[in-house]
């Protein structure tokens, strides 16, 4: 066995920086931090150092979590928190150091969990990024995982978008209710009018517009078990006559002529280089006159890149893909949209994930024995880690209406904004 030259806790304290909100304990004995901290790190096992000296970036963290073999005890959104300056990625010092201290032994590659991915490289057997064959197969990693572990995350609304509070005390659901009937109000929704929600999920937004606003919906989504789901739910409640789930790419999608579009939570999908057929493909589908709502989590400047990577790439949304704001509006107008009006939503999801990591500790026990440990652990780490990230402004999510004018320049558009806000 290798022989460690540092106790395993000085070494994390090195890593990770001093805290008085968290403490570190191995399993060689040491230990370091306050004893009182109100979460503790546990380092059990030598596999979790060699994680960190032989991954890339934020891989090692991540890998060392999901395996098991770096434990946290008590909330891991507060020790995100506490430790968010230091878990980005180990330097190069950081590897020397770490090699002096510990030795080569944990240089050497090891298989990662079983959870994640294999790099964009090799994904290329798939298809090309974002061809149908490898978007499908994306998401279908994603979504697929189990309706039921979902149920336990997102709750009754089974709604996996960010949540719209209409104060701070509201609870998940009425914030989610919220959102979808604010995205039915931006649409101008009226009785008999045609609905296309493209990335439907699970149905709540085609539901929500088909029982409260009488339109005729058609939801597209390209994961099997959500299209499964959410149909079923939609006979269930009775709204078959008005509503469609259908399990389908966007592309494949025919018919023409729909009043309004919703589009939350597939942008990200889609890619950068593909925003302008994105759009175009969707504005085609609208009458003249027709609304579309986008609403997907942004970049905060054009300056950061677009792909996903590390922990998120290979875990939890690979090929995904983010663009500012200002690229998307900028999309949807050489699309042939003219926008009429963006708000950002970036708090609103922070308390989103919140609620969802709520959920998912509430229901541990029964999402690991649906999903397995690992599994219900990458789900944890994402969340926390997301939630912090739209707290310090990482990541922003905006709502983006465009509307298709008539051929004299009517857009149809009351003076000033009539749903709410």
């Amino acid at each position: 066995m290798n022989k460690v030259l540092t106790p395993v806790g000085e070494v994390f304290t090195r890593l990770l920086g001093p805290s008085t909100e968290v403490s570190i304990t191995a399993y060689d004995g040491s230990r370091s931090g306050p004893e009182d901290a109100p979460v503790a790190i546990e380092v059990r096992s030598p596999l979790a150092l060699t994680y960190l000296m032989s991954s890339p970036g934020d891989l090692g963290l991540a890998r060392a979590f999901v395996a098991g073999t770096l434990e946290v005890k008590g909330d891991l959104y507060t020790a995100l928190h506490a430790l968010a300056a230091q878990v980005d990625q180990l330097t190069t010092a950081d590897r020397v150091w770490l090699l002096r201290r510990l030795g080569s032994t944990h240089l050497r590659r090891v298989p990662p969990p079983a959870e994640e991915l294999p790099s964009r490289l090799r994904r290329t057997v798939r298809g090309l990024r974002h061809s149908k064959a490898r978007d499908s197969s994306a998401i279908a990693n994603h979504y697929d995982v189990s309706n039921r572990f979902y149920e336990l995350v997102l709750g009754p609304s089974m709604a996996y978008t960010c949540a719209v509070f209409p104060k701070a005390e509201a609870s998940l659901e009425e914030a989610q209710a919220n959102k979808f009937d604010l995205v039915c109000r931006k649409l101008a929704l009226k009785p008999g009018m045609r609905l296309l929600d493209v990335g439907c999920g699970w149905g709540g937004m085609a539901e929500h517009a088909a029982e409260h606003y009488g339109a005729t919906v058609l939801g597209v989504t390209l994961s099997r078990e959500q299209a499964s789901w959410a149909q079923a739910d939609v006979e269930a409640k009775g709204l078959a006559d008005r509503a469609e789930i259908r399990h389908s790419d966007y592309r494949d999608i025919t018919e023409t002529g729909f009043d309004a579009i919703s589009s939350i939570g597939l942008t990200e999908h889609i890619g950068a280089r593909n925003l302008g057929s994105y759009f175009g493909f969707l504005a085609e589908r609208l009458k003249p006159g027709g609304r579309l709502l986008n609403h997907c989590i942004t970049n905060p400047d054009t300056s950061v890149a677009h792909r996903s990577r590390g922990f998120i790439d290979r875990y939890v949304f690979p090929d995904g893909e983010l663009e500012a704001v200002g690229e998307i509006v900028t999309a949807m107008h050489d699309s042939g949209l003219e926008v009429r009006h963006s708000e950002n939503l970036r708090e609103h999801y922070a308390a989103t994930l919140a609620g969802w990591c709520a959920n998912l500790d509430e229901h541990w026990d029964e999402a690991v024995a649906e999903a397995g440990a690992g599994r219900s652990r990458v789900w944890a780490l994402y969340m926390a880690a997301c939630r912090l990230a739209f707290e310090r402004r990482e990541i922003e999510l905006h709502q983006v209406l465009g509307v298709k004018v008539e051929p004299g320049g009517q857009a149809h558009v009351p003076l000033r904004p009539d749903w709410g806000v």
